[in-house]
């Protein structure tokens, strides 16, 4: 939960209470009312299938060896189908036509719900700032990861009828 001093309306301190069956950080004076409910910010998530092949990024702040999903936050005004074509164009350059919601899943530790669809793309890979490379993985070779996403490949690689790897997992010790 992020930690906020002051109420943003009236300026009181900001202090945990037991309110609507939980502890929520809620303003200390009467007169405001304010209640921070710290709600889960929504994520897209892109399953890329990309020339026969799912392609996996690598964020710039990220360890050699890490490869994900392409991933971003929804906005305002904004689609959850057309927010991961977005995410797929800024990050990697492609053009993607949605295929389906692979599934939605919650990522406790960042409190975030991922929405995850598969996408095939088109064109060329273009890298920015973000994403510092990619790869393609044959599907039949993809291994979901423990957490977050990977469950999502998971059950994408169940829908697509590619089980082999299915209960495997990456291990990150």
């Amino acid at each position: 939960m992020p930690k906020f001093n002051f109420c943003p309306v009236c300026g009181a301190d900001m202090v945990l209470q037991p309110l609507e069956e939980r502890e929520r950080l809620a303003c200390s004076a009467d007169t405001s009312h304010y209640i921070h409910y710290d709600n889960p910010k929504p994520v897209v998530a892109a399953i890329v299938e990309y020339e026969g092949e799912v392609l996996l990024a690598r964020n710039a702040k990220w360890p050699p060896s890490w490869y994900a999903l392409i991933t971003g936050f929804l906005e305002a005004n904004e689609s959850p189908e057309d927010a991961v074509k977005r995410e797929v164009m800024e990050e990697i350059g492609l053009d993607a036509e949605v295929q389906g919601l692979v599934g939605v899943y919650p990522f406790f530790r960042m409190n975030e719900v991922i929405i995850a669809y598969h996408v095939k793309a088109i064109g060329e890979v273009k890298l920015g700032d973000e994403i510092v490379d990619v790869k393609k993985i044959p599907k039949d070779q993809l291994i979901p990861w423990p957490y977050a996403t990977g469950d999502a490949v998971r059950d994408w690689l169940r829908q697509q009828g590619i089980l082999a790897n299915v209960d495997k997992t990456l291990s990150f010790k």
